[in-house]
């Protein structure tokens, strides 16, 4: 019996395969008959789920730290706890509660992510109480024993405890792409790759079946420290980048405005604890409040829509990034192709059409005992059934050594051994070619002209298999690898895997957004290139693994952007590309399936993966397609793209107005024997202005907005501000003039003429600088910003005008005043639109 995790040390060692496997059933307390029920459920509360995604062991915590780890959400919970500390309990319950929404949005949201990858959680046939019973693969524990069958997944580390021909696809852990057989033999391998008996999770049954012993779950697997390299901090979004700049904008410009009114205050020798409030309250006006929000329920809406277009979204910004996204990086196969094979040709040697070729490659397939490749499914379909008589009398299997597998078949009185494998594999056990018949010593001119129809297939990105046979004495039984020699080579079956049908199109669509689309790609170059001139990429600007090898970081990154297709690369070298990438300032997206994936899928902005992929792969992902299909990311791009706008607008609107507003507020307060606003007023305009913009998220952009990727430019988000604040403060110089010597008002008079144009203006001029366009050309604004505007307007101007505005400090102003406020107002927004032009012409 386990009493405790930290007991797995003792027997759950790196090289368990080498364990006998009774002293693992005694080191485990297990047996023949499995767990009990109820042990099982005890090891499962010692050493937790059985699953390797890291995402979904974040504390809520961790998830809230992560989120209140920027400048501008710090700026405001340090403006809320001025506003606590200076007895404005108003503001500080506002602020809060506003940031406590947005945050605990933004993790419902994730929440609801891994409760959809939860949902479609694999199973498996354990035996319990010495009965076979299904669990879901995370309630797997130490010591079960586990049912394998074709098409599983691997649930955990262990070893073979008995095997019919179990074959595993280890190639999402090591990349060789055949599957090993696993027997229950014992081995002293000291390396994983080389253990027979040992299984992976992670891995699939590809062939025959078995039980497996659970040595190791969760993060003890080899999977699991995959998924805990990851659990580490990613790299910072896009999103979260270009937060944290414009917080620190938003910090400089609040601290430079307060510090200056308070310090002329304090000159000036006005009151310190008065000074001190209105300081305090200015920094409040400045910070964009519902920013958090506004950008929260913008992302949500966008992965509501995503969705419906079935992509689950894990985690809000990812949207954001998508649209932002200008470099696009997959895989090749099953993303581009088909992953589908099928027979093109069967050819001999001289590159001739060839029955014979394919007649025996079928008999090789139709008698080989193991798994059947893609490869060989896509001969097998080419014939009708036929053996015409051959029967199977032995077969060497295949191996990652040879890259070759064997069958012996015998009619009559005829034997002969027919290999199909690896091209080079092939030619290298042959010692002449077969020409109608007539064999030809395989000299160097023959050697030549199979490199050549290899290379010629290859550059059409055609795969090929070799057919070479023998002839064994009748009475042989048996052929072992020592027979594969002295071959004579029959020729060559020709595969592709087509590219899909919409593929092109998608890679249109992409491109015409302004997207780049790399290829990394294990395969051969020349069959990279084929499939990139088949949906429509360049093919001539290629590099290999190999070339990759010899450059140095700084090297990659010098190079990366003039290439387009990568070939033969493994997958640190998959993550190396995307950090280049990012070093050269791009936003990139990364499209995987595999564990081999992860870190490339990680270490990318927007990580894409698709629901048959791994787990740790899915961990790794921001965003799942629940199909491989590239088709939905141009839905996806225009999406993010139309969210980015939106919170822009919010942006543009947030820091404009409240710099506009907030410095003519400070160089009033100066000149002014009393305040232009009282603090609360002021907190009370910030609060009703932030408030009308809640439909920003609704609205719907221009076409010019989803045309090309767009990224935070402080530079283009300061000119804008200082522009249209400078143009909002002049007409607020303006109403100061108006109010004290055309109407001569008092402080009362005053502060309610002012707060009526203030956020008059600040709530109507979204309706000019929501579009690039002139108001009346620009797509319509959503009915719901219509109404949230307006009945913000309308909630301001009754709580200054009405009866309750006393309460507030304000006092019911003339007709007259009101008509002069309504025309300043309207050659506001006729100025606005003209600034807005020259706001955002800018570099």
């Amino acid at each position: 019996m386990i009493e405790q995790p930290s007991a797995a040390k003792a027997w759950a060692a790196a090289d368990f395969w080498r364990t006998p496997k009774d002293a693992l059933y005694r080191a485990l307390g297990s047996g023949p008959n499995g767990l009990s029920q109820v042990e099982a459920d005890r090891r499962l509360v010692i050493f937790g789920a059985n699953h390797a995604d890291a995402s979904q062991s974040r504390s809520v915590l961790r998830k809230l730290g992560q989120r209140v780890w920027n400048p501008l959400i710090a700026m405001l919970l340090v403006a809320a706890l001025l506003s606590g500390l200076s007895g404005d309990v108003g503001s500080f319950v506002i602020i809060a509660a506003v940031l406590s929404l947005s945050i605990t949005l933004d993790i419902v949201q994730e929440h609801r992510a891994e409760a959809l990858r939860e949902s479609v959680a694999i199973r498996a046939d354990a035996v319990r109480d010495g009965k076979d019973v299904t669990v879901p693969v995370t309630e797997l524990v130490p010591g079960d024993i586990v049912k394998l069958r074709v098409g599983d997944l691997i649930p955990a580390d262990g070893i073979v405890l008995d095997a019919q021909e179990l074959q595993v696809n280890e190639a999402l852990m090591t990349g060789e792409p055949f599957p090993a057989f696993k027997t229950d033999a014992p081995c002293s391998a000291a390396s994983p790759a080389e253990a027979t008996n040992a299984l992976f999770a992670g891995t699939s049954t590809v062939g025959g079946s078995g039980r497996m012993l659970v040595v190791k779950t969760g993060g003890q697997t080899r999977f699991g420290a995959i998924a805990a390299a990851l659990a580490a901090n990613a790299p910072p979004t896009a999103l979260e980048q270009g937060v944290h700049k414009l917080g620190l904008l938003i910090l400089r410009l609040t601290l430079f405005l307060t510090l200056f009114v308070l310090l002329a205050h304090l000159v000036a020798q006005r009151a310190a604890l008065e000074s001190f409030l209105f300081a305090v309250a200015l920094a409040v006006g400045l910070t964009p409040e519902l920013l958090p929000m506004v950008m929260t329920v913008t992302l949500a809406r966008g992965a509501l829509r995503m969705a419906d277009r079935k992509v689950i979204v894990k985690r809000l910004s990812a949207i954001h990034d998508l649209g932002a996204m200008d470099t696009l990086c997959v895989d090749k196969t099953g993303t581009l192709t088909e992953a589908k094979i099928t027979l093109e040709a069967h050819v001999d040697p001289k590159g001739r059409p060839s029955d014979r070729v394919l007649s025996l490659a079928y008999l090789n397939s139709i008698f080989q005992a193991g798994v059947r490749s893609p490869l060989d499914d896509a001969i097998l379909s080419a014939r009708n059934g036929a053996t015409d008589g051959w029967v199977r009398v032995s077969e060497v299997p295949f191996d990652f050594e040879r890259r070759c597998l064997s069958v012996l078949v015998a009619r009559n009185d005829e034997r002969i051994l027919i290999a199909k494998g690896a091209p080079e594999s092939i030619l290298a056990r042959c010692v002449a070619v077969d020409i109608d018949g007539l064999a030809h010593p395989l000299d160097a001119a023959w050697q030549q002209k199979m490199r050549d129809i290899q290379d010629q297939f290859a550059r059409d990105g055609l795969r090929l298999l070799a057919v070479a046979v023998r002839s064994v004495p009748p009475e042989q039984q048996t052929i072992a690898v020592g027979d594969e020699a002295g071959l004579t080579m029959i020729g060559y079956c020709v595969f592709a895997d087509p590219p899909k049908q919409d593929a092109a199109s998608a890679i249109e669509a992409l491109t015409s957004l302004g997207i780049t689309v790399k290829i990394l790609s294990g395969d051969h170059g020349a069959v990279v290139s084929h499939v990139a001139r088949s949906v429509g990429l360049q093919s001539d600007r290629i590099m290999t693994g190999a070339e990759i090898s010899e450059l140095s970081d700084a090297a990659l990154t010098a190079r990366v952007d003039n290439i387009d297709l990568f070939a033969r690369i493994d997958p640190d070298q998959k993550r190396r590309i995307i950090a280049a990438l990012r070093h050269r300032n791009h936003v990139v997206g990364f499209m995987g399936d595999g564990v081999n994936d992860a870190p490339a899928i990680h270490a990318a902005h927007v990580g894409i993966s698709v629901t048959g992929a791994t787990e740790v792969a899915r961990a790794a992902a921001d965003m799942i397609l629940l199909a491989p299909d590239l088709s939905v990311l141009a839905a996806g791009v225009r999406e993010g793209r139309r969210t980015f706008a939106n919170i822009l607008k919010y942006v543009r609107m947030g820091t404009s107005s409240n710099f506009g507003n907030m410095l003519s507020m400070a160089l009033a307060s100066i000149v002014l024997p009393f305040l232009p606003l009282l603090p609360l007023q002021i907190l009370l305009n910030n609060l009703i202005y932030d408030l009308s913009e809640i439909g920003i998220p609704f609205d719907e952009v221009d076409r010019e907005d989803l045309a090309q990727p767009e990224a935070w430019n402080m530079a283009s988000i300061l000119r804008f501000t200082i522009i249209m604040g400078i143009v909002s403060s002049v007409f607020d110089v303006i109403t100061f003039a108006v109010l004290l010597k055309l109407f001569e008002a008092n402080a009362a008079q005053f502060q309610t003429g002012w707060f009526v144009e203030s956020i008059s203006t600040q709530i109507l001029v979204i309706f000019v600088i929501r579009s690039r366009r002139m108001p009346w050309r620009a797509n319509h604004p959503h009915i719901v910003l219509i109404a949230k505007s307006l009945g913000a307007l309308a909630a301001g101007v009754a709580l200054a005008l009405g009866p309750w505005g006393g309460l507030f400090g304000f006092t019911p102003p003339s007709a007259a005043l009101l008509a002069t406020i309504i025309a300043i107002a309207a050659a506001y927004l006729f100025s606005a639109e003209i600034a807005k032009r020259l706001a955002v012409s800018g570099p």
